[in-house]
């Protein structure tokens, strides 16, 4: 008994900590009001959305799209909901929306802005922390990502040319471009490197056939000129090395920067 006595105020004290944490968890929730109509759940799941309470907004998009799945607020929902989970860090998630929201409305008058928000998601993954940390050595990454993003934005350009958000995609595409051809120079000057000239050779050429207008393609003749010399092939590096020159008018080919402490960490070279 005497035990007994000492342990039901250690008990009371656990079952008000209890209550009061599920007191404050339910305090800090949003209440979702069954009967509101397709207009007012939109409405506060915008406000939410404008106020960056993202969690709120899904929940009350997702709603809304659940409760009322036709008509107007319900597709603008399904870009809300995707613009939310793009900003919410779910990459994921928003392009699984906006793939199905491209699928179920093809003639919608906002699916130009679904090809833009996609090509922005894959975009700002093809970015991510590593470009934060090492900015100059983003072009050594797995570039799936870059790639997804430009076709999103060329396919937005080429099917809706007249889109008021063709003006920012086709400078993201030129970005992107040059990275993708940036990269593509990294990989061949790697197999140049070890020896594998054909390998370099092929990369080179593939930088000169995709991305004719990129920076790298000084750079991709300049490879495929060593590399030829090296195979002992003396006459194609004569004519690459013409071509180089007359793509060069008189310039010279930038020389390559000394790599700082954190460069010298980065192992892809």
């Amino acid at each position: 008994m005497h035990t007994i006595s000492h342990r039901l105020p250690l008990f009371r004290v656990f079952l008000i900590v209890l209550l009061a944490l599920m007191l404050a968890t339910a305090c800090s929730q949003e209440t979702i009001d069954e009967d509101l109509s397709a207009e007012a759940l939109y409405a506060e799941a915008k406000e939410a959305m404008d106020a960056r309470r993202y969690e709120v907004a899904i929940t009350l998009y997702r709603r809304l799209t659940t409760l009322y799945p036709f008509g107007r607020h319900a597709e603008q929902a399904q870009l809300d909901l995707a613009y939310v989970q793009y900003r919410s860090n779910r990459g994921e998630d928003a392009i699984t929306t906006l793939d199905r929201f491209i699928r179920t409305y093809p003639t919608h008058p906002n699916v130009d802005y679904a090809w833009y928000l996609k090509g922005l998601v894959h975009y700002d993954d093809a970015l991510g922390f590593l470009r934060q940390l090492f900015p100059d050595q983003v072009i050594d990454r797995d570039q799936t990502s870059a790639r997804l993003a430009f076709d999103d934005f060329q396919e937005l350009t080429q099917r809706y040319p007249q889109s008021r958000y063709v003006a920012d995609a086709r400078q993201r595409m030129v970005y992107l471009r040059n990275v993708l051809a940036q990269y593509e120079i990294t990989v061949a000057e790697y197999y140049f490197r070890r020896g594998v000239y054909l390998g370099a050779i092929n990369r080179a050429k593939y930088v000169l056939e995709m991305y004719p207008n990129a920076p790298a393609k000084l750079e991709a003749l300049d490879i495929m000129q060593r590399a030829y010399t090296e195979l002992g092939l003396p006459e194609l590096a004569a004519d690459t090395r013409e071509v180089l020159e007359l793509n060069l008018d008189g310039a010279s080919l930038p020389e390559p920067e000394p790599k700082s402490f954190l460069q010298k960490l980065w192992p892809f070279d």
